[in-house]
């Protein structure tokens, strides 16, 4: 058993009649490695933007969401809402009552999907690491006040600076739309910019979040909700989350949805899934290319040696023992490859990941390009380079073995 890897391993490194050979195999190890460390940092990099997009994302959706099974609003109370506020590992309960508005500031109209939110939300919100022009606050006195996503301040030149009123309209949900007089069948409230914020493109383009009296008042409600938002203590795992999520839609019922992050915005998750494996899939696409070097320099090894194929089967060596001796052969150059990258893209990744010595250009969140290197990638990078290694050593083998 032990003969076959110790004659490939002196033909890897034993000097061959023709250098060309010798050539092939080294770019093909280096283009192995190349790959391999390629993939490896992507992944990384991936990863880092991945969790840099869920952290935002997280300053905006709470750990657990419950919002009616039908209809738009409801009106929490119970048993069940005192339970959630006794459990050790919630940290805060909002309500919420968000809904599309028509927005006016200073002659600029737009749509904005307004949130009204609770005092709970107004002092324990991480949207306030993300403001970017002036103070996170809802309430100046009695005034209500409105936090605004930069891009829709952008787009409608909304400045906390400035004193013009933040005009939303919705309609009227009790009478009927008057043809002579439209505007008597909408309902207006004024709030004045306190400060803009930063998560993302797609949030910062429409999210204004406003007092929830202010939104009641708009959509002419008194108690009703759209969704309680439930927020858990800093290092909470996943288990815990997931146990009070099920006891709180056992206690609630099929009147009402409780659900996780993942669920609140599934399509942006499920994304960010297929892009990564799309990215692994192209990567592992060239690394294919890159091996049919391999199959090129087997080839020629294999004609290289007839002579000691020939010397072989006279001592008495087996068909197998001889397909096992060039497969091991071309399986070695292409691990020679994986290793040397494993080492190269884990090093990097490390050093990007600790010290972020790439810097990213222009004005970002991050000053460094987001690394985070993990091991499940480095498993499946060299599970994936390690089985084309072999199946690319074997279609020379297996060729060889029919013309014979």
């Amino acid at each position: 058993m032990r003969l076959a890897p110790f004659i490939a391993g002196r033909y890897l490194f034993a000097k061959k009649s023709h250098n060309v050979i010798n050539i092939i195999s080294a770019i093909s190890a280096i283009g192995m490695a190349v790959g391999t460390a390629a993939l490896i940092i992507i992944l990384s990099v991936y990863n880092g933007f991945d969790s840099l997009v869920r952290s935002m994302m997280s300053n905006v959706e709470p750990d657990l969401m419950i919002t009616p099974a039908k209809g738009k609003v409801f009106v929490p109370g119970g048993e069940t809402y005192d339970w959630i506020y006794d459990q050790p590992s919630v940290k805060s309960m909002c309500t919420v009552l968000q809904e599309q508005v028509f927005v006016n500031y200073d002659g600029q109209q737009g749509i904005a999907q307004a949130k009204g939110v609770d005092w709970i939300y107004e002092d324990e919100s991480p949207l306030k690491d993300y403001v970017i022009k002036g103070s996170f606050t809802l309430h100046k006195g009695d005034i209500p006040m409105a936090a605004v996503g930069a891009g829709l301040a952008y787009s409608m030149n909304i400045n906390p600076r400035f004193t013009s009123p933040i005009e939303l309209f919705y309609p009227n949900r009790k009478e009927k739309v008057s043809m002579s007089n439209p505007l008597s069948s909408v309902e207006i409230v004024h709030l004045w910019p306190s400060c803009t914020f930063s998560i993302n493109t797609e949030i910062d383009k429409e999210l204004m979040i406003v007092p929830i009296r202010t939104m009641r008042e708009l959509l002419e409600y008194n108690e009703e909700v759209s969704a309680v938002e439930i927020r858990v203590t800093k290092g909470t795992d996943s288990k815990e989350i997931r146990r009070l999520q099920e006891e709180i839609a056992a206690r609630l019922g099929d009147s009402f949805k409780v659900k996780d992050r993942f669920q609140q915005n599934e399509s942006l998750y499920k994304m960010i899934k297929y892009e990564k494996a799309a990215i692994y899939m192209i990567l592992i696409f060239i690394i294919i290319i890159i091996s049919f070097n391999i199959f090129g320099s087997l080839t020629m090894l294999m004609i290289d040696k007839k002579d000691d194929i020939v010397t072989l089967r006279s001592l008495g060596a087996e068909e197998g023992l001889i397909r096992r001796i060039f497969v091991l052969e071309g399986w070695m150059i292409s691990l020679a490859g994986l290793v040397g990258g494993l080492v190269a893209g884990i090093a990097l990744s490390l050093l990007q990941q600790h010290f972020g010595f790439i810097k990213m250009p222009g004005q970002f969140l991050v000053q460094a390009y987001p690394v985070i290197l993990s091991w499940s990638d480095v498993l499946l990078t060299a599970a994936g380079v390690a089985t084309i290694g072999y199946l690319t050593a074997l279609l020379p083998v297996t060729a060889m073995r029919r013309k014979s």
